[in-house]
């Protein structure tokens, strides 16, 4: 077996439960497809470097249900009592776009289930304890406009906690923006944040950073067009380090990623005339940048804040093909017997 066969093997190993049940298990093939869309020389690179980084950012199903157990038997969250708090604790649903709360929501209540032995519909007999949960934080904006929301709603007194499996640092204009909203309301809405894993993200931070940040631009006449467009030129990272998490194997090894997928991404763009402005080459970012560059995916979905060259469709073959927030949609309406155009 050749090398790179090995290297799509266990790279295929490694995310084989992405989707499962709504899309073909990923394969050997499956891999090598994906990766023969880079040149030859750097394919093997690749494989071995995402290989690397996504044995940390890659949440597997039960990676997901591990955090879970550990947050409901909390002695921090829950005191000594578990199933009198999780009794009175209300578990929020609040999400109109995408599936990720109530794909969450339903493997926390199979969890619960298992280690504190009562259902999703025995919770909720308090009005004082709430629980927010959700795969990710990124830019945290869905989240915070989730929550003001509510707010509007709450008891005038509550204790709100925040549950995700990762976040990143740049949420915090997000959390300071929710803050002002509970401190306008008049209510006395106490927040916890809960988290797996935390990334840097910052520009201020960006040399130690957690997420794909390039340190020059690779010669090519695509990336060369898309940053003349840009009115801003890009924020770029100094070499030598791998972020504070440490995600990376090398320096060496993250600019590869960095620069091909960099180049991926303004080759995805120029080919892909219905990718909106926001759909940057590393990933969604409104902010006008090369991209968010994020490399966490989980069980159930990509976000389309990481790389385009991990999740782009046609005409790019996409290592993790993803459901989009407007399918979600959809398919959340058909469950409520909603016709979505009516």
């Amino acid at each position: 077996m050749s090398e790179l066969d090995q290297r799509a093997d266990r790279l295929a190993e490694l995310i084989s439960d992405y989707r499962a049940g709504d899309v073909s298990k990923p394969t050997r093939e499956h891999v090598l497809r994906w990766v023969s869309q880079f040149d030859g020389p750097v394919r093997i690179p690749i494989l071995a470097e995402l290989h690397h980084v996504f044995q940390q950012t890659y949440l597997s199903r039960e990676k997901a249900i591990n955090f879970l157990t550990d947050v409901i038997r909390s002695k921090k969250l829950v005191g000594d009592d578990h199933k009198a708090f999780w009794t009175n604790a209300t578990l929020l649903d609040l999400q109109l776009a995408g599936n990720s709360q109530s794909d969450v929501l339903r493997l926390f209540s199979e969890v619960l289930q298992a280690e504190v032995g009562i259902s999703r519909d025995e919770t909720g007999g308090g009005n004082s304890v709430f629980i927010y949960l959700d795969d990710g934080m990124f830019t945290g904006n869905r989240i915070r406009r989730d929550l003001e929301a509510w707010i509007k709603s709450a008891p005038a007194q509550a204790e709100l906690h925040i549950i995700v499996f990762v976040t990143h640092t740049s949420t915090y204009y997000a959390r300071g923006e929710l803050g002002k909203s509970i401190l306008g309301s008049g209510k006395a809405i106490d927040v916890h944040w809960w988290r797996l894993l935390e990334l840097e993200d910052r520009k201020s931070e960006t040399d130690q950073s957690d997420v794909l940040r390039p340190v020059s631009l690779p010669g090519d006449p695509l990336v060369e067009a898309y940053v003349e467009n840009m009115r801003y030129k890009p924020h770029l990272r100094t070499p030598g380090g791998v972020g504070k998490a440490a995600l990376f194997s090398s320096d060496e090894g993250r600019q590869l990623l960095e620069s091909e997928f960099l180049k991926a991404g303004a080759k995805i763009r120029a080919d892909s005339p219905y990718l909106g402005d926001s759909q940057r080459p590393l990933g969604h970012m409104s902010l006008e940048t090369l991209g968010f560059g994020s490399t966490f995916v989980t069980y159930r979905n990509c976000p389309n804040n990481a790389p385009l060259a991990l999740w782009a469709g046609d005409p790019w073959y996409p290592l993790f093909p993803r459901t989009t927030n407007r399918e979600a949609a959809v398919e959340r309406l058909f469950k409520r017997g909603t016709r979505p155009w009516s």
